[in-house]
């Protein structure tokens, strides 16, 4: 991998990441910032700082795709999906949804009222199936819940709805009347799966949807997601750490680090040409399964930045290898070098970084 001396002479400006498509977007996130105060701990609670843990993130998902959204943990996917679903108040920026009608919605200024008619619409899958259902309630209660919520008061209708949403997700229709601690670790994410499409959503974030389960389980999970996103014309926020998961499922993909998207483009784009140092450094960590294959050193030098403390200029420069004094003093903006490819680094287009993601 190499690096010429000459700048760049691409524009610093800031692009808007979206699918390179006539589709309309489903859901626009624009600058999108959730800060955490510091206080220090006296009896006024002065503030003394913040956790920049989403700090300008931007990006379009197009209707019927997948995006999925990586990074090490703690880089702020996690809260960014929370952010979207308004289970956490953004700090500032703009999350438009598309409804049904075509009108759209900033999600982010609705308040609580405003927002319940659209819960239907957006819809999320947890990580842990363990701690996402109430062990008091049977599937039918559980699976069942945000139909009742929505309206949905006859309980035979509810009952029918249930069964087949059990058939959907490859469970049996008599499983309801059972409780969670009954099931599986796959079979409570498929109830989990269930729940969540109960109201026909046209948005669905899942939140790192397998990491809790077995392997083999988790391809079992991932091509049940594919077939019902098939057949159901679903679309995806897939928020996930493990790159070959998301390789699989994804559309296109988002690589986020302390809280900033750093490169944003189509999947096999992303997986055979990648142009930030980070990216290339995730993929060189990949285990490859052949001993003969040499994977050298891949370990990144330094430790991931304080969100609350982050380096001036480009957040990355002091693990970078490539890091110039621009690096260290003028902060990257996320920008298109290639039609479809977005990446927040001043010199990409100098960078071979092809061999260092592929190992």
């Amino acid at each position: 991998m190499t690096a010429t001396a000459a700048p760049t002479t691409a524009a610093n400006t800031t692009a808007t990441p979206t699918m390179a498509t006539s589709a309309k977007p489903l859901l626009s996130v624009r600058g999108l910032q959730k800060f955490f105060p510091i206080t220090d701990g006296g009896f006024f609670r002065k503030t003394i700082g913040q956790v920049r843990a989403v700090d300008d993130v931007s990006f379009d998902v197009v209707e019927g795709e997948t995006l999925g959204l990586v990074g090490e943990s703690g880089c702020g996917k996690t809260t960014t999906s929370r952010c979207i679903l308004r289970a956490m108040e953004p700090t500032a920026g703009r999350i438009e949804f598309r409804r049904k009608d075509d009108t759209i919605v900033d999600l982010a200024t609705l308040t609580r009222e405003q927002l319940r008619p659209l819960r239907a619409e957006i819809q999320m899958i947890f990580q842990d199936p363990f701690g996402s259902l109430n062990p008091r309630m049977t599937l039918f209660d559980n699976v069942g819940e945000p139909l009742l919520v929505n309206g949905m008061k006859n309980r035979a209708e509810r009952m029918d709805r249930v069964a087949e949403l059990l058939k959907l997700v490859g469970l049996r229709a008599e499983f309801m009347h059972r409780f969670p601690h009954a099931f599986s670790g796959g079979q409570r994410q498929r109830i989990g799966i269930a729940r969540a499409l109960s109201t026909n959503p046209r948005l669905v974030v899942a939140d790192e949807p397998v990491s809790a389960l077995d392997v083999s389980v988790q391809a079992q999970v991932l091509n049940l997601l594919l077939e019902l996103q098939q057949r159901l014309g679903l679309t995806f926020l897939f928020v996930a750490h493990d790159l070959s998961v998301v390789r699989h499922l994804s559309d296109r993909v988002a690589v986020m680090y302390v809280g900033q998207i750093v490169e944003l483009a189509v999947t096999h784009t992303l997986f055979t040409r990648p142009l930030h140092p980070y990216t290339a450094a995730l993929m060189r960590a990949v285990p490859v399964p052949d001993p003969r294959v040499a994977i050298g050193e891949v370990t990144l030098k330094g430790e991931v930045p304080s969100p609350a403390n982050p380096p001036k200029g480009c957040y990355f420069h002091p693990r970078c290898a490539f890091a110039q004094d621009r690096c260290r003093q003028e902060a990257p903006a996320l920008r298109e070098p290639v039609p479809g490819h977005f990446v927040r680094c001043h010199f990409a287009e100098q960078l071979d970084l092809a061999t260092q993601a592929a190992g």
